[in-house]
């Protein structure tokens, strides 16, 4: 199998990816609770003028949960606060949501997301941290891309 050389936008799509998986996993239910009413049917008049139910996504495949499982590790590699914002892009929030949430304004939120997703990239591809800023982190990236 060829090694796959990560590029930011590689790791923002397989961090979206996780974020759809753990919606679509199963609700987490106690253990020892249960309904005992029976369901209720309903007839063909009782669901006139109704909205359709909405139908639910197949839960995620077994191959798919451990791409996620892989993925959320890759955040403990981040500051809590970058890793909240990479969260909460990948699970689709705006960015006025996030910039509200984090404290931050639009452009130093950004600047943390993109430094982030370089920063797993690179620790991906096997480049060792070295002390670099935050700037030139995200140069080498733009530069590998091109």
């Amino acid at each position: 199998m060829a090694e796959t050389h990560w590029t930011p936008l590689m790791v923002e799509e397989r961090l979206v990816e996780a974020a759809d998986v753990m919606r679509r996993l199963p609700d987490v239910r106690v253990p020892g609770h249960f309904n005992t009413w029976p369901k209720i049917l309903h007839e063909f008049a009782d669901l006139v003028g109704q909205a359709p139910p909405r139908l639910k996504r197949p839960p995620p495949s077994p191959h798919a949960i451990s791409r996620m499982e892989e993925a959320l590790a890759w955040l403990a590699w981040l500051e809590p606060m970058d890793r909240k914002i990479v969260w909460l892009r990948a699970s689709g929030e705006r960015w006025k949501a996030v910039c509200w949430t984090v404290g931050l304004a639009r452009t130093a939120a950004h600047q943390h997301w993109v430094y982030a997703l370089c920063l797993i990239a690179s620790r991906l591809n096997g480049d060792a941290p070295a002390r670099r800023s935050r700037q030139h982190l995200i140069e080498v990236a733009r530069a590998a891309k091109n």
